[in-house]
């Protein structure tokens, strides 16, 4: 519809000065936006989400527990070789992990137990001189199927008993790994 008077379209005084206003607001603003400026607020923004960064996985208390296996064979036997990592950001305690070296019909081979009092948070143990966490079989053919059995049991930092399972069936390569992970947990 057209107003009378008026060519519909066409702007009005008020509205050609409310223009030039925003305009000239704009060229305020665009002058005091320097180089300087700009990269340093990109430097801040940069530390404030390294501080978040730090926070989530320093402050904030969590758990997250992962066991890395390596399984391998050769023609002399079978070697079964474990990580654990703690991933969180308390220490676990009083640490058992079995490894189990299991037939196919889940009779137990061989099998070698572990026991560390503490794991600190973001640490984690293999096999070293001093940490012993390899299972060596020897004599076992290298044709049949096997299965490795992972137990993990520990206390959390709330001293909570958490025990995990893991089974995974072997043998048809030379080299398999897995990772197998606790649920993540935010205490």
């Amino acid at each position: 519809m057209k107003e009378p008077g008026g060519i519909l379209g066409q702007a009005s005084e008020a509205d050609e000065d409310v223009a030039h206003d925003i305009l000239e607001r704009l060229e305020d603003v665009t002058y005091s936006i320097t180089p300087k400026r700009v990269v340093f607020a990109s430097i801040m923004a940069l530390l404030i989400g390294l501080a978040s960064i730090f926070t989530i996985i320093w402050v904030v208390p969590y758990e997250n527990v992962d066991v890395e296996v390596v399984y391998m064979q050769a023609g002399s036997g079978h070697v079964v070789l474990v990580e654990l990592d703690n991933k969180g950001s308390r220490a676990i305690e009083d640490v058992s992990l079995t490894i189990r070296f299991l037939d196919s019909e889940q009779s137990e081979i061989d099998r070698h137990d572990f026991y560390l009092s503490r794991l600190t948070a973001h640490s984690s143990i293999s096999n070293t001189p001093s940490d012993d966490l390899e299972l060596v079989v020897l004599g076992q053919s290298v044709w049949e199927q096997y299965f490795i059995e992972i137990t993990l049991e520990y206390f959390d930092y709330d001293g909570q008993r958490e025990l995990h399972v893991w089974t995974h069936p072997v043998g048809e390569w030379t080299r398999e790994s897995f990772v197998d992970q606790t649920p993540f947990e935010i205490f």
